[in-house]
């Protein structure tokens, strides 16, 4: 149903860090590349973009929002979080199960550089 999702990031440098490093975790690399942004998804197929804004725009949408990335398994699900917290990333959640969700699930949450909340997840 989505195409893509775009968010607004402050640090162009810092997110290319931190993205470059997670994305691979789950498969993905950057697909392309440009003064003010980013994209990442599998070649051909962009599927998160970020895109430098002006100082002083507010960044991270609003309460109750996340972004959710699939994981080809757990590993991935510890990569994921490891490698967010390695490059600038906040814990919101270490990997394990939630049982709340459903019997498999899977997961870990993070906040990136510029505050936005992310899942990984494998079920």
């Amino acid at each position: 149903m989505l195409s893509h999702v775009s968010l607004g990031i402050a640090d162009l440098p810092r997110s290319r860090a931190f993205y470059d490093a997670v994305m691979p975790c789950l498969g993905a690399a950057r697909v392309w590349a440009g003064e003010r942004g980013l994209g990442y998804g599998t070649p051909g197929r962009e599927q998160l973009n970020l895109f430098e804004q002006p100082a002083g725009t507010p960044l991270p949408a609003g309460p109750g929002f996340h972004l959710a990335f699939t994981a080809p398994d757990r590993a991935a699900v510890h990569a994921f979080h490891a490698a967010a917290l390695t490059h600038g990333g906040h814990c919101e959640g270490p990997p394990g199960p939630r049982p709340a969700y459903s019997p498999s699930y899977y997961a870990a949450f993070v906040r990136d550089p510029d505050g936005h909340k992310l899942e990984v997840d494998y079920q």
